[in-house]
């Protein structure tokens, strides 16, 4: 529900006005300033959080939306409504917020701009809008003028500027030693964009001195390039920075339209940042009206194996394949999506409760396109010799398991676009119900950017066109997702950072990244980030290999419910698994949809702690992460219902565990429990604890 509360019709003079939060302690004013110049600045519990800043955009020369503004009127209302999320953390959300609404009229081109400013108790978002209006109807953006201006070197937590790659290590500096285009230059990532020193990656989480929590992001992100942040280390000051199209533009536009909002969440206490849903409320409600198809999927599937090496996407090699006469393969006898091998996983997943299965490397393609900037590579229908496209949808369908479709497109994006009925009608008529999309390499049209407007507008394109035939989607190397699951609720999941696999051929991911995503990209929209590897040492398949996962097991495990996603892969081999049954109920017993999350310990870049309600069900799921720190802490099941005895498993760090020298130590232990209880916590270096919770029989 939204209600007007006030209007007010101003004059040049009246350019100043004040919005409270609904808890009344965050504070944003608005204001006109040297020769209309729109401004804002913000305030918590009375602390400056933004100081001054300008507002605006910058058209095609000479054309700018940054001064000689007046206010012709300002509004402020109240929006309190609650909503059911098709599938999330909770099974209700609160959105409640004040607004004020101030529409500007420029007055040299008497073009009119509105300015929404929204508050919510754990920050502010705004966002530029533009009425229909007397001949002006279409507009390109050079130039995004909004500024964060703020108060000092606060501590950040940052990842460069690429607008072509999320996939970087998070560093943990002062705003004055952010330094991103020279930062992590071999860390495993296969192409790289443009990148400039003083620019990275929104959402930015940072930490103030005197103990604030700040995060810079944006919402709803549509037909609009993602929002980068440009840094101007004397001022401590970020620009909105914006991914270019192949000729240097940054959005075409046309009236009325609408920007994503821009984001700063504010708080003392790091708990309300990890759970905040401000990101989703600020996308519009369902545009599906029928969501009874969208269901949660936990999975396994024909994909660890080819980053550890036991098996390959090809076929035929890259080397037979540059060789061989055109139309023929030879095959190397290495490939991994064979039909014996998919159904093993296929008796596998049947075995152990899991539904669906992932299969890579099905289709021909994969022999030579990696780095050639090819335009035709996957036609997305044609499967290898050694895979019989029906046989094992056959047998899956006969185990009860779903087959989850892969589609590579190579960042040829415009052949997929060509191809994508095709594709759909073939996963129609073998009944898949879930692809996973991926866009591995330079964007074809050539010159765009992963980040770039086209590529935003393609992606929620594909989603909505999945949605027409009751397909759910999981996206990775796509832009990072920005809420828009609230109005497209099919669009489960999204990798868009630096996922599990870099442990496996790179230097991996470090025992804090974990600790840093829930307060950056997991603010977005959930994150298949592919946990539960049990085979912590890549010597393990190659002697000589030195590369590994940066967590102990039983991190692994706690990752489960740290890493929202409601499609959650269990990703190691089932022979991995088969040695650690134990272990392994923990994966095989979590949830992937929830009636409730609460965070009970938080701090960017140290250590997290979430426990979570199974959607439908009386269970309970806690999970316990720490960086690179051993770390003892305690936490108390208040959460539980009074008056009821419930049966908690503890699948904890052993005594000796180490996440670099003793990863796979681990301890198992039961005990009863009430809404009185506590456990003590004791996390190993890089280590983690898993808890079920289940009413006493």
């Amino acid at each position: 529900m939204k209600k007007l509360i006030l209007t007010l019709l101003m004059g040049t003079a009246a350019s100043a006005q004040s919005l409270l939060s609904p808890s009344k302690q965050i504070q944003l004013e608005f204001k006109l300033v040297d020769n209309g110049k729109p401004t804002y600045t913000l305030t918590y519990k009375g602390r400056p959080v933004i100081e001054q800043s300008l507002l605006g955009l910058t058209l095609e020369r000479p054309q700018a939306l940054e001064s000689d503004f007046k206010t012709i009127k300002a509004e402020t209302a109240t929006g309190d409504e609650t909503w059911t999320p098709v599938l999330g953390e909770q099974s209700r959300i609160r959105n409640h917020y004040n607004e004020l609404k101030v529409q500007l009229l420029q007055t040299t081109t008497e073009r009119k701009m509105n300015i929404v400013f929204r508050l919510y108790d754990e920050g502010l978002a705004f966002r530029y809008e533009f009425p229909n209006q007397y001949r002006w109807k279409y507009f390109k953006v050079t130039r995004e003028v909004t500024e964060f201006n703020l108060t000092g070197d606060h501590k950040a937590f940052w990842i460069p500027g690429d607008f072509d790659s999320q996939e970087y290590v998070y560093s943990e500096t002062p705003l004055s030693a952010i330094n991103g285009d020279q930062s992590q230059i071999s860390n495993g990532i296969g192409f790289k964009g443009p990148m400039e020193q003083t620019r990275v990656q929104s959402p930015l989480m940072m930490k103030t001195k005197d103990g604030l929590y700040i995060n810079i992001f944006e919402a709803a992100v549509i037909n609009y390039p993602v929002m980068h942040l440009n840094l101007n280390p004397k001022t401590f000051s970020f620009r909105a920075d914006l991914a270019p199209n192949a000729i240097g533009d940054l959005a075409y536009l046309e009236t009325p339209c609408k920007l994503p909002w821009r984001t700063v969440m504010v708080s003392d206490d790091a708990k309300d940042i990890v759970g905040s849903r401000m990101i989703l409320n600020l996308n519009d409600p369902s545009k599906i009206s029928d969501v009874s198809w969208i269901k949660p999927i936990k999975y396994v599937g024909i994909w660890w194996e080819m980053h550890v090496g036991k098996s390959t996407w090809d076929y035929a090699g890259s080397q037979n394949a540059q060789n061989a006469q055109p139309g023929v393969m030879i095959p190397t006898g290495k490939h991994g999506a064979t039909t014996a091998n998919a159904k093993k996983y296929i008796d596998f997943a049947a075995n152990n409760g899991f539904d669906g299965v992932l299969i890579e490397g099905w289709n021909v393609g994969w022999e030579d396109w990696f780095g050639n900037w090819k335009e035709e590579v996957f036609d997305f229908v044609t499967p290898y010799p050694d895979f019989d496209v029906k046989e094992v949808t056959d047998y899956a369908k006969s185990k009860n398991v779903q087959i989850i479709m892969h589609h590579e497109t190579s960042g040829s994006v415009s052949n997929y676009e060509r191809r994508l009925d095709r594709a759909y009608d073939f996963m129609e008529k073998y009944g898949y119900k879930a692809v996973k999309t991926g866009y591995v390499g330079r964007i074809i049209p050539r010159g765009e950017w992963h980040d770039g407007q086209t590529m935003v507008n393609h992606f929620n394109w594909v989603v909505q066109r999945a949605a027409e035939r009751k397909i759910m989607v999981n996206s990775h190397e796509s832009s990072r997702p920005t809420g828009v699951h609230r109005t497209w609720p099919n669009y489960v999941s999204a990798e868009a950072a630096r996922g599990n696999e870099f442990n496996a051929w790179s230097t991996g991911n470090p025992p804090m990244h974990e600790t840093i995503l829930p307060f950056t990209r997991l603010l977005g929209g959930p994150m298949d980030y592919t946990p539960g590897i049990f085979e912590i040492k890549m010597s393990a398949y190659e002697p000589s290999k030195k590369e590994q996962i940066h967590t102990t097991l039983a991190k692994q495990l706690a990752l489960y419910v740290t890493m929202y996603s409601p499609i959650q892969m269990a990703a190691d081999l089932p022979e991995n698994y088969e040695k650690h049954q134990d272990a392994f109920q923990f994966i095989k017993d979590v949830a992937a949809d929830w009636d409730d999350t609460k965070i009970l310990e938080a701090e960017p870049g140290d250590y997290v702690t979430i426990a979570r309600k199974a959607k439908g069900k009386d269970a309970w799921f806690v999970g316990a992460i720490t960086d690179e720190n051993a770390r003892k802490s305690t936490i108390f099941l208040d959460f539980l219902p009074t008056g009821k005895k419930y049966k908690a498993t503890i699948y904890e760090d052993g005594k000796d565990a180490d996440w670099e020298k003793n990863p796979k130590s681990y301890a198992i232990k039961t005990i009863e429990v009430d809404s009185k209880s506590k456990i003590n916590l004791n996390l190993a270096a890089g280590g983690g604890t898993a808890i079920s919770i289940f009413p006493a029989k």
